[in-house]
Order: C-alpha cells, then structure tokens, then sequence
C-alpha cells in the first residue's frame, strides 16, 4: 500500500471556492520598471496598494479558520516576466522557520508562494514556493498525475527575514509557462502560505493585457571525451580505450502554448544522480523518477487518471524505460480546449552487448512513439486519449486508449480502458489484453471516502509504462473521518483522524486471491506534531503458496523547538522472503530516525539512523 503523506502543519489558502463564479478577479497593472529581485520590497512596482484578496484561510489540518498571521500580496509584468511580492507578516517572527537548504528541500521551513494555472482552462498549474532565505520548491500539478516535484522549470526568487515576518519576491520568465497571448491573458492563481505551525490560501482569477510569448528558442551542444583504461597487470595498464562523443538538443517556442523539441545523442552526465532506495527483497520493481530534461518538458500531459498512489500502474508514459536515446522528438502545448504531446525516441540500450548470454539482436534499436490528446471539458474535468508504438526487431507492442477524469463539488471521479497488441522480437508469438480502472473519491472537512477497481489481463503489455503486474482484478476502498478537540479543552490536539484501508483481487499468474486490511489513527498536534500506529495484516500469494502475513508501523514527529525536528519509524511483524524458488515467511524489523538541527537560517544539520 501507498500512503501519501502530509506535513501534519496548518496551510493557509487565498480562497473560499475554486467555483469559478466566486473566485476574484485581479486586474494588474504593467510595471514602471522591472523590480529588483533582492527580497527588499522597496521597489516602485511595490508602492502600490497590494492585490484585493479576502481573507485568507487555513487548510491543513485545521479546515476553514482565519489566523493572526497576514499575508500581503504585490503583482505585476512586462513583457518578458510575471512579478510577484509577499509581504508576511506574523505576530511572532522569531518563530518562523528557514533554511539554506537544496531545491525542493525546503518544505518544513515557513514559506509562501502560488499555484499558478498559466492557461486558464484547469487542467494543470505551476506550483513555485519561495522560503525566508529565498530558496526555491516547484511542483507540477495535472488532474491525471496529481502533484510532481521532478519539473526544474526557469525562475528567479529572493526573500529576507524582517522583524515583522518576512518578504519575498519572485521574476517568473514567460518562457518558462504556457499561455494564451492576446489582448486580455487569463490566468487562475492560487495563493498559498505556510506557517510551519499553520497553513493558508487564497484563490483568484489574474488578468494581464497585451501579453505575448517573447522568443522561446534554445540551443545546447554538448561535447564529452571519455578515456578508459584497465589495469592489465599489477605494474601497468592496458590499451586505453577513448571515446570522443558529440550531442545537440533544440527547443523552440511554435507559440505562447506550444512548444517543439528535438535532441541527438543527448548528453545527461549533468542530471541529478537517483536517491537511494533499498532493493533488498522487492516484490515489485523499484520507480525512480524522470531527471532527464528533455523528458520533463510537458510530461503531465502524458499521464493517464487514476494511476499512481496505490493503483498497479504507476505511470502509463515512464520515459526512464527509453535508457540509451539517440535522438528524441517531442512537442507539447494547448489549442483552445484540446492539449497534445506526442514523444518519440530510438533508444539503442535493448542493443547493446551486456554480459552473459550473446543478445540475439544485438545493434538494433527500439523506437518508442507516444501520442497524447485531453479535451477539457470544464475545470479539473478532460476526456483524453492515448496511442502507444514500441518497434524493436520484428516485434511491436502497440496501446490504444481512452480516459475520463470529472469533479462535481467534493465528488472526484476517473475512468480509463486500455488495449493492447505485442508480438515478440522474434516475431513467433503474438498477445492481446484489456486493462483500465475506476476510481471515485468523496473528500469533506469531517470525511475522506476513496476507492478504486482495477484490471488487467494476463497478456496485456504497454512498454512505455511503469507497471507492478499483471493478470490481476482488485478493487481497494479507504475511509477517514476527521475530529477536531475542543482548541479550548485541547489547544495541543488539532486533529483525530481514524482510518481504515481494505484491498482485495485475483492474481491469475500467482493463482490466488490476495487481499489486505488496514486500520490505524493518525493525530496532528501542534508544533508540526504529528502521530501514526497502523497494522496490515493480510494473505499474498507467491510462487504456489499463500502467506498470512502482518505488519504493525509507528511513525511520528515534531518541531519541538525552532531549532529541532525528530521523526521517528518502526515497523515489525511477519513479512515473505521473495525468493523465486524456496519463499518463506519470516519476521521482519525496521527502525529509522531523523533529527534536524537549525541553531541558525544559514546552519542546517539532518542526522539519519536506517
């Protein structure tokens, strides 16, 4: 199972609805001159009135109240960037949280930021979050893929603590979204801030005039030589093995929301290296996720609804299964209602000589084609489909399908079929199968109700995905209610919330019927404080027998000063040993900590025990 976690901290949002009818309407004015981005709102662009919003309110866990702590907020443009200021006031500013700190690396600090849905149709936003030292998360947010922090998209930030609070400033380049130019641009906006003992939005509709895309076009060579040598004795090296190689990769704006790329014999030595997971006794392969640049562009439009999180498929386009490119193509963008993108690639790995056993079809190359289409049908709501082509010696696996994602109110429901015709490399068998899933989610303030009912045929194949199997029918359910104590009784108790998870299916390549049960609580306290105990207990199939297994997880943590945050894991139970030949069930133990020290917002030291 799955469990996304949240930061059990309060967020407070810059809205009441995100019904279009109810959100405000915020007209900005060109800029005199481009502000200094420096993190000191002593600009002109910032003399003026901040931007009319309501008040804001919290989020997470806490649902529907207003705080001490105000927000204001400055906007403007020109014809290059979008500006944004936050002025962040709190009644105790020594208490806010910051820390030099990696991208992305910063979301237990306070911060502020905004949500900003570039191209006005609500099906995707650009998540940019700034903290007090000015450092920089982004997330890109579509209604099929949900939330991913891979994308590294252009942007500029700054921030400073004062003895209010603290401010900060953002330069968003207009190159680095997707937008409808015109004479009137509508973009939504979603404000965010947290408090790392709160949380905070607002919502709003922002209009720029007389916007146009500048020149998008961007051209990187590469040049790399590598030399190699291999002792052959004790006292000396063999024949040196050298390499020079050469690569080129192009991206060029068509329009304000569209983009084409091309790329040959790219060069990645400079991508972020993966983290690290244990691989020890995995049932299932290990996901690591796209750092590829050329791959990150647009890649949410890709995604299909309902995969991910505790679904079989994890990713319907996972582009890390193209290993070796030679050469790419890839556009992406809107037209009106319709979005596209469409992937293709020659991956030479399936080539290449590895050791063992001669490859049969060694030197040739598998070329992946990908098309994509999602036609909105209103906010957060498409019907989209996708056609899948892998051509490799004299086989193929081809994928076509349909998907449907709607949301009325609190009500979230997605559909997905799927299609699928593989012959072999060699070209002697040839297979079929169906595959798709259901999914509906009901989520209040007091209630989160979610299932979902998957299946998948023993011979369907879509190469282009991140599958954990096969032949399978299941369906899962997820309940939890939410209490929140008396905050005059309990002041240091926000939140109670029970829940239960059940998973039950067929496995027709492991001839069972698995299934899983899951009670726990989780409390949030103050302070971040949060507190989890769950047990899993169940029955799994594997390699012609059916295990009864068991797991009981403790988990929690706190900011228990400015300066300290501890969390803490453990796990124990009964658990199978994967072995392929002689499986058995054993007892299995886990332990992990992590404490967090920031005597200062330019010292910040993580102890881990695993």
């Amino acid at each position: 199972m799955r469990t996304r976690v949240l930061v059990p901290a309060l967020f407070l949002i810059s809205a009441a609805s995100a019904e279009p009818a109810e959100r405000a309407r915020l007209e900005l004015s060109r800029a005199p001159r481009p502000p200094v981005i420096d993190g000191v709102l002593d600009d002109e662009a910032w003399q003026s009135p901040p931007l009319a919003l309501s008040d804001w309110i919290t989020y997470n866990p806490l649902n529907g109240e207003k705080l001490p702590q105000r927000t204001e907020v400055h906007a403007t443009y020109d014809d290059r960037y979008i500006y944004f200021a936050f002025h962040c006031l709190d009644p105790e500013p020594d208490k806010v949280r910051s820390t030099m700190s990696r991208r992305d690396q910063m979301w237990n600090d306070d911060w502020v930021g905004l949500s900003l849905d570039s191209v006005g149709n609500g099906q995707s936003s650009y998540d940019m979050f700034i903290n007090p030292a000015g450092v920089q998360g982004d997330i890109l947010t579509t209604p099929s893929a949900g939330e991913n922090t891979a994308p590294d998209w252009v942007w500029d930030s700054a921030g400073r603590r004062t003895d209010q609070g603290y401010d900060v400033e953002m330069r968003l380049p207009l190159t680095s979204v997707r937008f409808v130019s015109g004479a009137e641009v509508r973009m939504g906006v979603l404000f965010w801030r947290r408090v790392s003992r709160l949380f905070i939005q607002r919502h709003a509709m922002m209009v720029l005039h007389d916007v146009r895309r500048p020149l998008t076009l961007e051209v990187i060579p590469s040049v790399t030589y590598s030399r190699r040598e291999t002792r052959a004795t004790p006292a000396a090296f063999g024949p040196a093995d050298s390499r020079p190689d050469a690569g080129l990769s192009v991206k060029y704006g068509v329009t304000s929301s569209a983009t084409v790329e091309g790329t040959v014999n790219p060069d990645f030595s400079q991508v972020e290296s993966d983290a690290f997971q244990v691989e020890v006794n995995q049932r299932y392969p290990l996901f690591f996720s796209e750092k590829r640049p050329f791959f990150m562009e647009g890649m949410g439009t890709f995604e299909l609804a309902g995969v991910g999180g505790d679904a079989v498929m994890r990713t319907a386009v996972n582009t890390r299964n193209i290993v070796d490119p030679l050469w790419g193509a890839k556009t992406t963008g809107t037209a009106g209602r319709l979005g596209f993108a469409f992937l293709a690639a020659g991956d030479e790995a399936s080539g290449h000589q590895l050791e063992g056993e001669p490859n049969p079809f060694l030197g040739e190359r598998k070329d992946f084609y990908v098309g994509r289409t999602q036609l909105s049908l209103g906010r957060s709501n498409y019907l989209g489909a996708i056609l899948t082509d892998t051509e490799f010696a004299h086989g193929h696996n081809r994928v076509a399908g349909t998907d449907v994602s709607l949301k009325f109110g609190n009500h979230f429901t997605s559909a997905t079929f799927l299609a699928s015709g593989t012959r072999s490399a060699d070209g002697q068998e040839s297979t079929n199968g169906l595959g798709g899933q259901a999914f509906y989610a009901f989520e209040t303030k007091r209630l989160v109700f979610v299932t979902q009912m998957e299946h998948y045929d023993p011979g369907f194949k879509m190469d282009t995905a991140f599958m954990n199997q096969v032949g399978i029918t299941q369906g899962w359910s997820f309940l939890a209610p939410s209490f929140y104590p008396s905050a005059s009784k309990f002041s240091w108790l926000k939140r109670i919330v029970p829940f239960v998870f059940a998973r039950y299916g067929k496995d027709r390549i492991q001839h069972g019927d698995p299934w899983i049960v899951v009670p726990g609580v989780r409390m949030h306290f103050t302070r971040q404080g949060f507190f989890r105990v769950d047990t899993i207990f169940g029955e799994e199939p594997w390699v012609g027998q059916t295990f009864r297994t068991s797991q009981t997880r403790v988990m929690g943590g706190a900011q228990f000063t400015r300066w300290l945050n501890v969390f803490v894991n453990t796990s124990f139970g009964r658990s199978i040993f994967y072995d392929p030949v002689s499986p058995y069930l054993g007892r299995s133990r886990s332990y992990s900590a992590d404490v967090s020290l920031q005597p200062s917002a330019r010292f910040n030291q993580s102890v881990s025990y695993n």
